[in-house]
């Protein structure tokens, strides 16, 4: 399964504000043998359960780190418990991530805090090389608000180009085997 770093989506609700963001990044990749209609809720479900082992172990480091400075957190305890009943609804939170925006092919996680705010676009769109199958693209976008949040992704920001093409894989890997869509 290839995952290529793409340009953003201009489907996506976020593309009329991409010129407010300070960073922006898109990664995508092909879910095949999925002709039929994706669950848009089971691909947002399928985010918090994707990630690398490495992945969460840094992301626990990072909760530990910035609460020290009165940064939001979220734990990993906290979505495991969550994940049963999350319905990937606008308002729900799953672990730091709040669920902004729902549609049909796109859901919308992120969280505004006092250094920066994020948001993670979770697209999927009829695939431009087989129309028989649909791509997903993960986007995320980030809006300093000072130097604490700029200071804050500079760390980040190779992790993250990372992690989240892993994420991508696992996501669509899964989505695949567990056959998490409608036909």
């Amino acid at each position: 399964m290839k995952i290529t770093k793409t340009k953003f989506p201009e489907k996506s609700v976020l593309s009329p504000r991409k010129k407010d963001f300070d960073y922006i990044d898109s990664f995508q990749g092909e879910l095949t043998d999925c002709g039929g209609n994706i669950d848009i809720s089971e691909i947002g479900k399928a985010f918090f359960t994707s990630g690398p082992k490495w992945g969460k172990k840094m992301f626990a480091f990072r909760n530990k780190a910035v609460g020290i400075f009165g940064l939001k957190t979220g734990s990993e305890a906290e979505t495991r418990q969550k994940e049963k009943n999350f319905k990937c609804e606008v308002g729900e939170r799953m672990g730091l991530f709040k669920v902004f925006d729902k549609t049909s092919n796109e859901i919308v996680l992120g969280e505004d805090d006092k250094h920066l705010d994020f948001r993670v676009s979770l697209l999927v769109e009829k695939s431009k090389v087989d129309p028989d199958e649909n791509s997903l693209t993960i986007s995320t976008t980030v809006k300093y608000h000072n130097w604490l949040g700029v200071l804050y992704f500079l760390p980040v920001r190779p992790f993250h180009k990372l992690i989240v093409p892993a994420m991508l894989k696992n996501m669509i890997g899964q989505l695949e085997k567990n056959k998490l869509y409608t036909v």
